[in-house]
């Protein structure tokens, strides 16, 4: 038996995030479910589809305000979308949910009330432990961030798995993310401030960075890290949230940086950003997003045909222009994904030749490096 009253609108709020753990297409049906505990001082939600798994526990206060009050402790498990589908069009301020023995589960608002079949609660699968001693603590504006510099360039294609994840490589007290789905690659560096750091090596999925860096608000908190075996552990505020690691090696992408550019450019980000959009609207048209780019006596020229519609040109205004004269092929999208990567103002590309690899960084700062691969045209 369970019974506890509830603040709605902070309910549905929390409901929100617990279902983004839950995906329709799960082998067993338990999981299209939310597992409610109501503890003695705390109601904790759960979602999973075992491969991420999202914990949030309702304190009876929160500011000083009372937002839950339980009459009963107990649990059950009842049926995601729909419940919260219910929650959402309770016409009460406060909604009351009590089970009885065989866990069907009366909800309660204003004139409405519904009886919901629940599912009995021993029956949902035990969330992996993770032991919380060996932590990483990182600013969550600083977490956010490095997800958007990297997370946009793993493979969405599960022939190579390791790749559909970000490698996550912490040694001597340093954080490299890497991303690629052997197209392009972001890579972000970040200095640790803990000295005594545990050197690690694994793959978070990709689809489980996206949904973490949705549910946790851009706050001036920090947020720890926890790494076991085979799971990561994301803890901030009231949330835990866990997601298995990806199995296998990630490829060393470090040879893939050449040392020394043939032809270095430096130019605004916007600036180029927009030219690159303006010159893709007849690329994407041709299907493929080709844009070419050629260098020569101080300007850089962006240029692309559909043989459909027409031609582009565009000239785009470089603070600087080094090295031998050069024309390469790229795809406007990636480019404009790496801009996008990239915080700051004035951005640095270097060539290595036509049909070489060529690399985006902000200028004078070696922290983000986006690389992209040139596209052959004949």
């Amino acid at each position: 038996m369970m019974e506890f009253t509830i603040r709605r609108d902070y309910f549905i709020n929390q409901l929100n995030d617990t279902l983004k753990a839950i995906s329709p297409r799960t082998t067993l049906p338990i999981l299209t479910g939310i597992k409610i505990d109501a503890k003695e001082d705390e109601v904790i939600l759960t979602g999973s589809d075992s491969e991420i798994s999202i914990e949030i526990s309702i304190p009876k206060q929160v500011d000083g305000e009372d937002i839950v009050t339980i009459s009963e402790t107990g649990s059950v498990v009842l049926p995601g979308r729909f419940f919260v589908d219910i929650i959402k069009k309770l016409p009460g301020k406060d909604v009351k949910l009590s089970t009885n023995a065989q866990f069907q589960t009366l909800i309660t608002s204003g004139h409405s009330e519904f009886n919901l079949s629940g599912l009995d609660p021993d029956q949902y699968p035990l969330l992996p432990q993770v032991s919380q001693d060996d932590a990483i603590q990182l600013p969550i504006k600083v977490l956010k961030n490095v997800i958007a510099q990297t997370n946009f360039a793993v493979s969405t294609s599960e022939t190579r798995p390791v790749l559909t994840g970000v490698n996550w490589l912490i040694q001597d007290n340093e954080l490299i993310c890497t991303a690629t789905d052997s197209h392009r690659l972001a890579v972000r560096k970040l200095k640790l401030e803990d000295e005594d750091i545990d050197n690690k090596n694994v793959i978070i999925p990709g689809k489980a960075l996206a949904e973490l860096n949705k549910i946790v608000s851009d706050s001036e908190d920090d947020i720890n890290i926890f790494f076991a075996s085979n799971q990561v552990l994301f803890k901030v505020g009231h949330i835990n949230f866990i997601s298995r690691l990806l199995e296998g090696h990630y490829p060393d992408t470090s040879r893939l940086f050449p040392e020394n550019y043939e032809t270095k450019i430096e130019m605004s980000n916007s600036d180029f950003y927009h030219a690159i959009d303006r010159a893709s609207l007849l690329a994407r048209e041709g299907g493929n997003n080709v844009i070419k780019l050629s260098t020569g006596n101080e300007e850089v020229e962006l240029s692309s045909t559909s043989p459909e519609i027409g031609t582009v040109k565009e000239d785009v205004n470089a603070n600087d222009v080094e090295g031998s004269n050069l024309k390469i092929s790229f795809n406007s999208k990636y480019m404009m994904d790496a801009l996008k990567a990239i915080d700051s103002d004035e951005v640095e590309v270097e060539f290595f030749g036509t049909m070489k690899p060529f690399t985006l960084k902000p200028k004078e700062d070696d922290s983000v490096v986006q690389l992209i691969l040139p596209i052959r045209t004949y």
